[in-house]
């Protein structure tokens, strides 16, 4: 036997982490030590902000994404033939709407069934309060929303110049997920809780030459040490061809009560006899705006194929 070096090479093994940061094919993966710059492995798939994931370091702080963990939970639109992943794991939607720009009540009811399908909490927060002498109309958004808090949704009312620390109590110990409408104040809501996260935005446009005012990726960022708050992309609409029709009706709250009693076990709760649902509906002890969505939603659902 010819004498020389018997030591083994040097093999990465692989690390656990989290996704902080989802841009396009590039992945940010926080572990318990570092931050790594990776990318998936081969054609690899649906890598998501607030993905635990396993990684291969390779060089000089980059990594290859090796294996996507499971997730509690899956914050995505889907529209025919398309979708779009947000966020994985987050425990609550904290959906902002503002006085201005004009809110979407549909879209807000979107996210809920998503997140009631998904087992999230869900936070509405009405932004920029302090507008309200200034566009008058806000007053019908004040009184549309209380129904979600009749609902049960807890609503907070802030305006993020000023007293967004009173969203604090509801964010500890949570990993919360900012959605809603461009424009609305997401980003300022962030900036006022987490100063910090101001820096790091300014660092990913730089670092991808887009704007500046305008979340156009998911990122994470650490709120203390047991909570997080990942800001998302706004959007003006959000598709559901992910879900069936019962897990359209169970996304409304309100009808879950209902849902078992229809003279059918197939109900659709669109025009069918025996429907109880219509029935409450019928003697008004159903928002009728509400239902008219859910019907919306059932006579849009396609798939693929069929």
């Amino acid at each position: 036997m010819k004498a020389g070096n018997t030591g083994k090479s040097k093999v990465n093994l692989p690390l656990s982490g989290r996704v902080v940061a989802a841009y396009g094919r590039h992945f940010e993966v926080e572990t318990a030590h570092t931050v790594y710059s990776c990318v998936v492995r081969g054609k690899k798939k649906g890598v998501v902000c607030g993905d635990q994931v396993e990684i291969l370091p390779t060089a000089d702080g980059q990594g290859i994404i090796e294996t996507v963990l499971p997730r509690a939970s899956l914050f995505y639109r889907s529209e025919y033939f398309r979708e779009k992943l947000i966020a994985a794991n987050v425990t609550q939607l904290v959906f902002v709407l503002a006085i201005t720009p004009t809110c979407s009540l549909e879209l807000l009811d979107r996210c809920l069934i998503v997140a009631e399908d998904q087992g999230i909490r869900s936070l509405i927060v009405l932004n920029k309060i302090d507008l309200l002498d200034q566009y008058p109309e806000g007053q019908a958004v004040v009184q549309n929303l209380l129904f979600y808090r009749e609902l049960g949704y807890p609503l907070l009312e802030v305006s993020a110049e000023n007293n967004a620390r009173s969203l604090v109590p509801r964010l500890t110990g949570q990993i919360s997920l900012l959605a809603g409408q461009s424009g609305v104040g997401k980003s300022t809501l962030l900036n006022a809780l987490i100063p910090s996260a101001r820096q790091a935005t300014a660092e990913i446009s730089d670092a991808l030459d887009s704007g500046r005012h305008t979340t156009t990726h998911a990122r994470l960022f650490h709120f203390d040490a047991n909570s997080s708050m990942i800001d998302s992309p706004g959007f003006q609409e959000f598709g559901l061809q992910q879900l069936d029709e019962a897990a359209l009706a169970w996304g409304f709250v309100e009808f879950r009560p209902f849902l078992d009693q229809c003279k059918f076990r197939n109900c659709r709760h669109i025009s069918e006899p025996g429907c109880k649902l219509l029935q409450a509906a019928q003697e008004g002890m159903l928002n009728s705006r509400r239902l008219a969505c859910y019907h919306k939603l059932v006579k849009g659902i396609k798939k693929p194929f069929s």
